[in-house]
């Protein structure tokens, strides 16, 4: 891959934000194709390198009752080299679709020789497991692990570090294009490549999000919930530093990835909240205002690039209630944290009665937390899911 540098960066504490990166070359060859000068503002990653990161990660699909031939879709386009983990809260009544997307699945790994791992969300030995291993956030009242995308996504960071690979990706299902899959995970990897870090999380900025108008396709730029987010997230750097920015652009980015040092050490938060959750945590922990449960990874810095993609970015139409909730769910992590300032709270409530998801006299509710996974017990988790098929794929790090 050929990848501009970050022309920008924001400090914040032990974070650097770097500013968005365009991609000049999918594929730029082979380490011996180098030429024996490069321009210094664009960095070249030969195929061998992106190759050898991709053997070392995970990329996991959440899945809710998306269509087969999208879920296929995106397996289609994971690179042979990485483990896909397939983290299902499909229903399983009256239609078994869990049981749909297993077979496909599985007839899929036939064909192209190639290990994954399927679970259900609700299944009630990793809810076992999860209590044996002394995390009992993540259950409900009747001993199951809470439903929601945040949920699947710890259950699949915990089974990506017993894989004991070193990166994990992320992926949504509802994504119609598999092209755009596969550079999404070129990415990721040419963001671990370019870091000299332990602590890295890359995020894809979409090129474009095509919308049919009029029976004609428009290639709209920007999502409708981030647009707000990131305003947010912008706001809250700014009062800190004192220095306006629109550094953040990624604040809800389903597609992003991070090394498993950094995964198990951020905090999480329930529902569509998950994705701003991060880069809040981020700035808790160690942004240098609050004190930092880390700091030892304070003395050190943490990189956070945010990656244009070429592909354009067309995935399942949800609806305007959709967005509203995630607004809503993204903008109570921002006005929750500690961080936040009243200034910045009365901005959120305004933006939130405008839009006519509060009522006058309303303030977010506080979303569900997690704390990070750095405390599960993970050789309990993996005795307790023995009897489970896939569990020969993992193993202690």
């Amino acid at each position: 891959m050929r990848i501009e540098l970050p022309r920008e960066a924001e400090r914040f504490g032990a974070n650097l934000f770097h500013g968005v990166q365009k991609v000049y070359e999918l594929d730029s060859g082979l380490s011996y194709d180098v030429a024996k000068t490069e321009e210094n503002v664009i960095l070249r990653i030969p195929y061998e390198q992106l190759y050898e990161i991709e053997k070392q990660m995970v990329v996991v699909v959440p899945v809710y009752a998306e269509r087969i031939k999208l879920i296929e879709g995106v397996l289609f386009a994971i690179p042979h080299q990485c483990l896909p983990v397939i983290v299902s809260n499909s229903p399983r009544e009256p239609v078994d679709r869990f049981q749909m997307e297993k077979n496909a699945i599985e007839n899929f790994c036939k064909f192209s020789k190639k290990k994954a791992i399927i679970v259900h969300q609700k299944d009630p030995i990793l809810a076992r497991a999860f209590e044996k291993a002394g995390y009992t956030h993540i259950l409900n009242d009747r001993g199951e692990i809470k439903s929601g995308k945040a949920e699947g996504m710890m259950l699949a960071t915990i089974l990506a570090k017993l894989s004991g690979r070193k990166y994990l990706g992320f992926i949504d299902a509802d994504n119609y294009f598999p092209g755009s899959a596969y550079e999404y995970i070129l990415e990721y990897a040419a963001g671990f490549a370019t870091s000299q870090s332990d602590y890295v999380m890359v995020r894809i900025v979409w090129q474009s999000k095509p919308k049919v108008m009029k029976s004609n396709l428009f290639f709209a730029k920007w999502g409708r919930t981030s647009v707000v987010t990131n305003r947010f997230l912008n706001m809250l750097i700014s009062h800190y530093t004192g220095f306006e920015t629109e550094v953040i652009k990624t604040g809800n980015a389903g597609e992003h990835a991070l090394t498993m040092d950094l995964a198990m050490l951020l905090d999480y938060s329930s529902g569509y909240s998950i994705e701003t959750c991060h880069f809040i945590s981020l700035m808790e922990k160690f942004g240098g205002i609050l004190k930092s449960p880390f700091p030892q990874i304070m003395r050190h810095h943490i990189d956070v690039y945010q990656i244009e993609s070429r592909n354009p970015h067309l995935h399942e139409s949800k609806g305007d209630d959709h967005v509203d909730d995630m607004i809503y769910a993204s903008l109570q992590v921002v006005y929750h944290s500690p961080l936040c300032p009243d200034i910045i709270k009365e901005q959120i409530i305004s933006e939130l009665r405008q839009r006519k998801i509060l009522e006058k006299g309303e303030k977010p509710d506080k979303p569900t937390y997690y704390p990070a996974l750095e405390n599960v017990n993970l050789e309990a988790f993996l005795d307790e899911i023995q009897e489970i098929p896939f569990s020969n794929i993992l193993q202690l790090p």
